[in-house]
């Protein structure tokens, strides 16, 4: 009974419920997607109070503002480096597979995708300024109330610094936010008792509405990509984590708790709060993680790199749209500036993806609608990828700064033998 209570394990009996009842009872289980809409929603509520909190608590502390720069300017470099390889890992694999080649692309003409074609129509007429543009919200207040993530972390950063420019006379205000943050990774705390029921209710969702049948058509394509994060996280994280000093199998193993509510939720935000508390717990510098996590959510996002780019791919295949070795390359800065926009929601990878085809009209944009049936089923491995990519990057920004505890990480991640 005591393994009941492990939260862990009441994720995976969750998903394995949910699997059940949506393939047995699947309009009973399509109805119960409010659970999980409601679960991830309380977790929303949280998280731009909890990065205007974490990123001002980080810059501000730090009172250094060459260190803030340093950490800053190293954490996007390493950023665009391995998103890259994971968008050329993504272009390669969908070359060599070839998934798309011969796919019956009939079935897109009757498929409604004009959700996702008017979002990507603005985002792609808006375009790089546009872009920019979004960053800077109408008032500091607005941004964290519409809980939009880049817009509220441009206002961290620039109160942030303006704290840490001030010295020590703001010494009282950084104490003061690192007394509320602690009140909000308490209410954390409290709605991650019920992940479970939003891990069941979205799997059941997921399994009455798309149906098992949905993965057999695009069968190829699932594995693909899943094989191909499954290689991208053992071989280039795991590279990287090696350097650094750490093993990627046992990080892994001590942020199971997130990767299952990931899982269960389809969405690395959810497991956010969590994250940079077991970053910290581990022996991340605290202004680290406050400074890196939430940055890396708009611009990390590995598992989403390597979907959109073998999406892509596999859409032109599927429309016989034989792309040269040049417009192949074009796809891959077009992927480079639309994969940032992504920001680990249920569902902004899909329309990252139109976004992109729009930007790139040799290839149909109503192509997506061949993807609708199994999108859901592979937002968890990017969703997955994406939380360990950032979680690496911390530890590896917090030993390059030489902010890490080695002894509070012996004690979390144990060497067992």
């Amino acid at each position: 009974m005591k393994l009941l209570k492990n939260l862990t394990v009441q994720v995976i009996i969750a998903i394995i419920l949910g699997i059940i009842v949506g393939a047995i009872w699947p309009e009973f289980g399509a109805s119960l997607k409010i659970l999980a809409d409601l679960f991830i929603k309380l977790i929303k509520m949280l998280i731009a109070p909890i990065i205007f909190l974490t990123v001002v608590i980080g810059i501000g502390g730090m009172g250094d503002m060459k260190k803030v720069g340093k950490i800053g300017g190293k954490a996007l470099l390493y950023f665009e480096i391995v998103s890259t390889i994971a968008l050329a890992i993504g272009i390669m694999v969908a070359v060599l597979i070839n998934a798309g080649d011969g796919f019956d692309t009939s079935k897109a003409q009757d498929a409604d995708i004009s959700n996702f074609t008017s979002a990507a129509a603005s985002s792609s007429e808006a375009g790089l300024g546009g872009f920019i543009y979004d960053i800077i919200p109408e008032n500091f207040v607005g941004a964290i109330a519409s809980g939009a993530l880049l817009p509220t972390l441009f206002s961290a950063i620039l109160f942030g610094i303006a704290t840490a420019s001030l010295g020590e006379k703001t010494r009282p205000v950084i104490t003061f936010f690192e007394q509320v943050s602690e009140i909000f990774f308490k209410i954390v705390g409290m709605v991650m008792k019920i992940s479970p029921i939003g891990a069941f209710g979205a799997m059941a969702y997921t399994i009455g509405f798309f149906g098992l049948g949905s993965l057999k058509s695009l069968g190829l394509l699932m594995v693909a990509v899943y094989i191909t994060m499954f290689l991208f996280v053992v071989f280039v994280l795991g590279s990287i984590a090696k350097y650094f000093g750490f093993n990627i199998f046992r990080f892994i193993a001590y942020i199971k708790d997130e990767i299952f509510i990931v899982i269960g939720t389809s969405s690395s935000e959810s497991a956010l709060p969590s994250l940079m508390r077991k970053l910290e717990n581990l022996g991340c510098g605290k202004q680290v993680v406050g400074l890196v996590v939430p940055t890396g959510y708009s611009f990390n996002l590995d598992g989403t790199s390597i979907y959109l780019s073998m999406a892509a791919l596999f859409i032109a295949q599927a429309y016989g749209v034989d792309l040269s070795w040049l417009e192949i390359v074009t796809l891959l800065g077009v992927l480079m500036i639309t994969s940032k926009g992504a920001a680990g929601v249920t569902g902004s990878g899909f329309i990252t993806l139109a976004a992109t085809l729009a930007a790139f009209p040799m290839v149909p944009v109503e192509g997506i609608a061949l993807l609708i049936g199994v999108d859901r089923f592979m937002s968890e491995a990017r969703a997955v990828t994406n939380l360990i990519g950032n979680g690496v990057a911390c530890v590896v920004i917090s030993k390059s700064e030489n902010d890490f505890d080695a002894e509070m990480a012996a004690k979390a991640m144990p060497v067992k033998g």
